[in-house]
């Protein structure tokens, strides 16, 4: 450890290899890949072994703040390629069933509350949005891809000038998990 440097290790799983290219990881397992730019002053990256290591300099409370934050995200991408990301959302409605149909890269909404005009969802790149009767399912190797796509469709249903203690009608997240990889894939 270089004086007045801050350090954190993030331990790899066996079968997981990573490439370093200035501010970007690439984290491969078998024939599946994630990568994300981490562009932060004063932060480095190396790996020895199973190991990553991330270097942040100078060393203050911030600076640990900050690798322990990117410790976590590369974490998650490892995690991510074991196992997809699985956020599950409900539909409630009272007097308008509500149709919800995937065209391209968003999420259409269409008779929320008896609107003529469809309300429309962003779906993050990386994620995958499957509609089953009054469940939509979210599932991405992305943890960030999965969380805002699904956060997204749950805005787009957003109620505004009707009490929503009575008024509940909406896509709601009700579960967020992982799925297990299968082991013939």
């Amino acid at each position: 450890m270089v004086k007045n440097s801050v350090e954190k290790a993030v331990t790899l799983p066996p079968g997981i290899s990573v490439e370093i290219d200035g501010y970007t990881i690439a984290i491969k397992e078998g024939g599946k890949e994630t990568a994300k730019q981490f562009k932060v002053n004063g932060i480095s990256f190396k790996q020895e072994q199973d190991r990553l290591i991330v270097v942040g300099r100078p060393a203050s409370r911030r600076m640990n703040a900050l690798i322990n934050t990117l410790s976590s995200h590369i974490k998650n991408m490892v995690k991510g390629l074991q196992e997809e990301y699985v956020y599950r959302l409900a539909m409630v409605y009272s007097h308008f069933p509500m149709n919800v149909v995937v065209k391209g890269n968003t999420v259409e909404i269409n008779n929320f509350s008896g609107e003529k005009r469809a309300r429309i969802a962003k779906i993050v790149a990386g994620a995958t949005v499957t509609v089953k009767g009054k469940e939509v399912i979210v599932k991405s190797r992305d943890k960030e891809a999965a969380g805002q796509t699904a956060a997204n469709i749950e805005r787009a249903t957003k109620v505004k000038g009707k009490d929503k203690r009575i008024y509940q009608d909406g896509i709601f997240i009700v579960e967020k998990a992982m799925q297990e990889k299968k082991e013939n894939s």
